[in-house]
């Protein structure tokens, strides 16, 4: 029986357990191999029911001879799926970057299509032992053959979803989508709640007063249940400051967490609610989300590669990623403080900004389309009007200019760098107060 505390009690954690189950190849064709021993097996309940004097007759040999043919090209084309699987992982690691991997393996398509061929092999080679052993009489033998039937009808139907899918998986303009679409679930659940549903810990605390725990292991924190160290902290009566982070790395001397009050205690206790691993998740952690865009981006910057218009292309996913981040919240769509005895840091703007923009302008500083693409998105985040989004583009900006100015040798790439970062630093400064010169400056 699951505990009170179990992440699978609150929706976090249900959704952390599920995305770990996607990344498993073997749970869906295992689902679909019990599903299909199941279906053959019910079909011997038809005997039973007194319908073989309604059923239309079948003759045996038909069946035996379509459940053949089933188990003769099942077999091909599950091995010819997973060959593809295997081409199209391959192909995002070496075009991408390995940390999308997970994303790939847990398209829905691909596992489906791969659960759905080994599923009818098996139903296929059961039923056609079930029907050489004279296991079903008439109406046995009517229900094998719809449901052969039936099963054939998923494998068309799924095959040629799948044949349009396995196309495009592992390229890397879809592989971008995909991990954009799994950064902006991270950063729209963290925008809803930014401190996970606890109060507000300062971004860069110290763990000087109370007693720090640490971890029993090295990697990276994959999640923290906070519904977990309310209930301890509940117990112990004490506060707990998480110091750690999804996505950070700790070690024996990182703390995860410190311990404000309550008597003597086990630090195993709080520790437990962290789950650490050898690698970063995207569910809590959106910084990993946006880290995996860049080294989208900063692979195809590569001598090897030569690829500014990826660059591009993540650049422009960043800048929707970090409007969705800035967007306004009505007051019922935040999330209310629920955990009042853990608080936790909420994310810094600038720590997102390095993760997105730092390799992309170090190594696309020498290109003159992708210094000004870069320039031109910090100008759109700027006009957003918040003061700690604008600090960032400003700073970033600034930083990229520099690159570029010690990189580039042609003057005329400097100037018009340079022009599209004066646009930025203008726009900024003329405010609301000049909306028509800032109109004339964008159009300009």
């Amino acid at each position: 029986m699951a505990r009170k505390n179990d992440p699978l009690f609150n929706p976090a954690g249900l959704r952390f357990f599920l995305s770990r189950i996607q990344e498993r190849l073997w749970v869906r064709p295992l689902a679909l191999c019990m599903l299909s021993v199941g279906g053959v097996f019910a079909a011997r309940l038809a005997d039973d029911t007194g319908l073989s004097r309604v059923f239309p007759k079948v003759s045996l040999q038909s069946v035996e001879s379509l459940l053949s043919v089933m188990a003769a090209s099942m077999l091909v084309i599950a091995t010819f799926a997973v060959g593809s699987m295997v081409a199209a992982y391959a192909s995002a690691s070496a075009g991408a970057t390995p940390r999308s991997i997970p994303l790939v393996i847990g398209d829905d398509v691909t596992q489906n299509a791969l659960s759905a061929f080994i599923g009818a092999f098996i139903f296929s080679i059961v039923a056609l032992v079930a029907t050489q052993n004279d296991l079903f009489g008439q109406a046995g033998l009517f229900s094998i053959f719809t449901l052969t039937l039936l099963v054939f009808a998923i494998v068309v139907i799924t095959f040629v979803r799948w044949v349009d899918r396995i196309a495009r998986l592992g390229r890397v303009v879809n592989t971008i989508s995909q991990v954009e679409k799994a950064a902006c679930e991270a950063l729209n659940q963290r925008r809803l709640a930014p401190t996970l549903g606890a109060l507000t810990a300062p971004l860069h605390q110290e763990t000087t007063r109370g007693i720090a725990v640490y971890s029993g292991s090295v990697g990276y924190v994959r999640y923290v249940d906070v519904k977990a160290l309310q209930s301890r902290a509940e117990t112990l009566d004490c506060h707990v400051k998480v110091t750690a982070l999804p996505g950070t790395f700790v070690s024996q001397d990182r703390p995860l967490a410190c311990v404000e009050g309550g008597g003597v205690f086990e630090t195993d206790t709080i520790a437990s609610a962290f789950t650490i691993s050898p690698n970063r998740a995207f569910e809590q952690d959106p910084r990993f989300g946006l880290l995996a865009l860049s080294e989208i981006a900063d692979k195809a910057l590569s001598p090897g590669i030569n690829d500014p218009g990826t660059a591009i292309n993540v650049i422009g996913t960043m800048v929707r990623l970090f409007t969705l981040w800035q967007s306004p919240l009505e007051k019922n769509e935040l999330s209310k403080i629920t955990y009042n005895r853990v608080s936790v840091p909420t994310l810094g703007i600038d720590d997102l900004f390095d993760d997105a923009f730092t390799a992309i302008a170090r190594d696309g500083a020498g290109l003159v389309e992708v210094a000004i693409r870069l320039q031109k998105a910090f100008r759109a985040l700027a006009e957003t009007g918040d003061r700690t989004m604008v600090a960032a583009a400003r700073w970033h900006s600034r930083m990229a200019m520099d690159r570029s100015e010690r990189v580039m040798t042609l003057q005329d790439d400097i100037d018009a760098v340079r022009r599209s970062a004066a646009l930025l630093v203008d726009t900024v400064e003329l405010g609301k107060a000049a909306p028509t010169i800032k109109r004339v400056i964008k159009e300009h």
